[in-house]
């Protein structure tokens, strides 16, 4: 299909006093593309006219930051790359938790210059997209996994595209990239997820209508006891989701004890494969036993928040400096967004995990698959990829009908694409070159 000439937008100079550059684009939407210094002041998320695009000095040489309004009700931040050539077939990137489109950075460049434009936008709740609530008491339903899904068709349909090559989540946009794909194939061709597997929609009950309330009660029962197996162990757990959808979670992480910018780092560390102790392996069965043998970043300690969690595995200062994959002042980008909008956007889609009515909204799909080509990349050292025993193996014997490797690579943890970039570039180029492209857009 053809792109919108309205979407192309010249290259910006490193001329300090240009500030802000508008063009009236495709369908009424408003583009902005401004390379303006970053504003590291307090603000609050709403306050969308504080919040301006990053400094080029920020960014790889061929990437830029803009803006994208009016994207299902957001103000959209977004980082692209190869967008120097027109019609080209686009690629989206959706980061997870506690992440931003920042943490593309390694991947983008050589994904545009196998051909592709890239575009990673801060989702929902994140960053600098602004135009989400950001209380704890806020209405949650905007950050349903289907109205996310809306987010991301409203983003390509803004840049003047049908459809795109590929769809790309990690961790919590994993998830998202393969709702993308498996509600509308049409416009999200294919689909690789990264660190968190995708185990299908959730089934409905079958051939339940002889059997008797009281069978059908005990069974939903046991499904929700092994929250409180967790809190009888010695000593006593919490799952990681559960806390997250609490009212405690986001103060806890925003204005940690040990400062927000050591508590990213604490944590980064902690999920990599720089914490030697990330030796995952396959779990037998969802049960308290074998869900205690997970990391205490996921299996916590019931009287303790993530912030303390976190804490004792601090690495050292010259571990820090020889960090290369995360160097201090990459975090820095991190944890200045996070100072500035605190957590509760993020946890808002852990919350929606929780409520039985968004998570009817998936039985719609009962029985659907992915039909599009998929992929997963997933990190060695990622425990994420086990966590929920058998949606790794669910996911590419039943969830995926054309599921073409899934890859663990070695030498990263759950940030794979951070911690890996080379290798998951390439494999990302070459799943996007050999099954992913389709026809060329004219």
């Amino acid at each position: 299909m053809r792109e919108s000439p309205f979407n192309s937008v010249a290259s910006v100079g490193n001329d300090a006093l240009t500030r802000r550059r508008l063009i009236l684009g495709f369908g009424a939407v408003l583009l902005e593309a401004a390379m303006t210094p970053l504003a590291h002041a307090q603000s609050t998320v709403g306050s969308a006219a504080e919040v301006v695009p990053y400094s080029l000095s920020l960014l790889p040489e061929g990437i830029r930051s803009r803006f994208v309004t009016n994207v299902n009700g957001l103000r959209m931040h977004v980082l692209e790359a190869g967008f120097e050539a027109k019609n080209r077939p686009c690629v989206v990137l959706l980061h997870g938790f506690p992440e931003i489109a920042y943490s593309w950075r390694k991947v983008m460049l050589p994904i545009a210059a196998a051909g592709f434009r890239v575009i990673a936008p801060d989702r929902r709740g994140y960053g600098r997209t602004s135009g989400w609530d950001v209380r704890y008491d806020d209405d949650i339903g905007p950050f349903s996994i289907l109205n996310q899904v809306r987010d991301v068709l409203a983003l390509v349909s803004a840049f003047g595209y049908r459809s795109v090559a590929a769809v790309i989540g990690h961790d919590q946009g994993s998830p998202q990239a393969a709702w993308c794909s498996l509600v509308r194939p049409d416009v999200f061709r294919s689909v690789v997820m990264m660190s968190s597997p995708f185990a299908g929609p959730p089934t409905l009950p079958f051939n339940t209508a002889d059997a008797t309330t009281l069978a059908n009660k005990a069974a939903n029962s046991a499904a929700d006891s092994i929250f409180d197996e967790l809190a009888k162990l010695d000593p006593p757990r919490k799952y990681y989701r559960k806390y997250y959808a609490t009212r405690e979670a986001n103060d806890n992480m925003w204005h940690a004890p040990q400062g927000l910018h050591n508590f990213l780092r604490a944590y980064y560390h902690m999920k990599s494969a720089d914490w030697k102790q990330n030796a995952p392996f396959p779990l037998k069965a969802r049960t308290a036993s074998e869900w205690a043998k997970l990391p205490r970043y996921y299996m916590m300690d019931l009287n303790k928040g993530m912030a303390e969690t976190v804490a004792p595995e601090m690495p050292s200062t010259a571990a820090i400096a020889a960090c290369k994959w995360l160097p201090e002042d990459e975090l820095r980008v991190y944890s200045s967004e996070y100072e500035r909008t605190g957590f509760q956007g993020g946890l808002d889609a852990y919350r929606i995990g929780w409520s039985d009515r968004y998570n009817a909204e998936f039985q719609m799909f009962s029985g659907r698959t992915i039909d599009v080509p998929s992929l997963f990349i997933g990190g060695k050292s990622d425990w994420g990829v086990y966590q929920t025993p058998g949606d790794f193996e669910r996911m590419q014997q039943t969830a995926c009908t054309q599921m073409l490797g899934a890859h663990l690579v070695e030498g990263a943890g759950h940030w794979v694409q951070q911690e890996q970039p080379e290798k998951v570039s390439k494999l990302l180029v070459e799943f996007l070159q050999d099954k992913a492209r389709g026809p060329k857009q004219s």
